[in-house]
């Protein structure tokens, strides 16, 4: 089941002589354009941007005349898909881009404070530490979670014993967990955490279970019940879990006490989400991260979205592939996500092979590459104690560590 790595590094861009930075503008036009009547986007009225549940946007006065006067389905005019009007929803990336542009219609590249559309400058400092596993140590890694406290580090992965345990000084100093169908067994891990108080939770998509281990690998908790597919999970310093439901698109709050092995309860604070799969948790804020994989429009297209709620669970932002593209000029598809100690998201992209810091919540989004060269395939994300970052790369099976240099 080894993954494929993504695409290489993205290329410089070409300096732009005249022929380009015409082509340059066209590419502008076009994208505060609606391609159906040709108008130009605007903030409000019949020429609102809207999105349609397969992607592409239409300005109101478009999406309601292809609706007809009873306002029933109607199908997109590019890719044919069906929706109802009521599915559509403001594209968030073009109108925070008009609001930036203002009346008197600026350029994209100038708004944006870029030339030609590079990326901002990337924060300095950030050095490879340490590099543990790699093939036959791990086997197609799939989640990593590092302890506050004592700065162990947890690492799902598809071996004989599924869950091993780091110290700091790389060396592995547990394994536990073991594969298969008896009682606290792990089937297929998916992701893991470890709580303050030093226990690792692992969601199982095996048999689409939650287990809790304490760090000598004992069994402390299974919840086994309720859920469609558990994917995503972060601890909260409560030592409470947030944890994601791919199937059911929903995100649950899981209190227990994991000492006595005992649940207290396990409860539903959003739904209606997209195949939601990362998520992570502010430490100091208690905003929350989730990561939504939407449906691919072709056999190799993918397409993710970045949302953040506040600690009451309230919308903040939301910024999908698309969005992105407006301000960085290369494909993007987010896989993992973590809170920096400033309270910055960041995020693993695989098709840019990157890690990349999209700031705190109220600036979101922010384009910053962090790491950007030597990774395979970035899928896991974690911060420790010491503010260091550890990126699990599956392309190579191993978990790589970086710090201040």
């Amino acid at each position: 089941r080894r993954r494929a790595g993504g695409g290489g590094p993205t290329p410089p861009l070409p300096a732009l002589g005249a022929a380009g930075m015409a082509a340059e503008d066209e590419a502008e036009l076009s994208l505060l354009e609606c391609r159906v009547c040709f108008e130009r986007y605007g903030p409000g009225g019949q020429r609102r941007p809207r999105n349609l549940p397969c992607g592409h946007v239409l300005c109101r006065g478009c999406v309601a005349a292809l609706g007809g006067p009873e306002g029933r389905r109607l199908e997109c005019p590019f890719c044919r898909r069906a929706c109802g009007p009521a599915e559509t929803s403001d594209c968030l990336p073009l109108l925070q881009l008009l609001e930036v542009l203002g009346p008197a219609g600026g350029s994209v590249p100038s708004a944006l404070g870029k030339s030609g559309g590079a990326a901002g400058p990337a924060p300095a400092g950030l050095g490879l530490r340490l590099s543990l596993g790699g093939w036959g140590s791990l086997v197609n890694p799939t989640g990593v979670a590092a302890c506050r406290r004592s700065g162990r580090l947890a690492v799902a992965h598809d071996g004989k014993k599924r869950i091993h345990v780091f110290g700091l000084s790389g060396a592995c100093l547990q394994r536990f967990g073991e594969r298969g169908d008896a009682g606290n067994d792990i089937k297929y891990p998916l992701d893991v955490t470890v709580t303050w108080d030093g226990h690792v939770v692992v969601t199982d998509g095996g048999d689409r279970s939650v287990k809790a281990f304490d760090f000598e690998g004992r069994g402390v908790l299974a919840v086994r019940e309720g859920f469609c597919l558990p994917w995503g999970l972060d601890a909260t310093p409560e030592s409470e879990v947030i944890l994601t439901d791919a199937e059911a698109g929903a995100l649950y709050r899981l209190t227990a006490d994991f000492k006595r092995g005992q649940l207290k309860k396990c409860q539903m604070i959003r739904s209606q989400l997209v195949s939601p799969r990362g998520v992570a948790v502010s430490q100091t804020s208690g905003a929350v991260v989730v990561i939504e994989h939407l449906k691919a429009q072709g056999p190799n297209s993918s397409s993710t979205r970045v949302k953040i709620f506040s600690a009451e669970m309230d919308l903040i932002s939301q910024m999908d592939s698309f969005g992105l593209n407006l301000v960085f000029p290369s494909k993007i598809c987010t896989t993992a996500v973590a809170f920096d100690r400033e309270g910055r998201v960041i995020v693993t992209d695989v098709c840019s092979q990157a890690v990349i810091c999209l700031g705190k919540p109220e600036e979101f989004p922010v384009f910053n590459p962090l790491i950007s060269h030597g990774l395979s395939y970035p899928i896991g994300l974690t911060y420790t104690a010491n503010n260091s970052l550890v990126v699990l790369d599956s392309g190579d099976h191993s978990i790589k560590i970086y710090s201040s240099t």
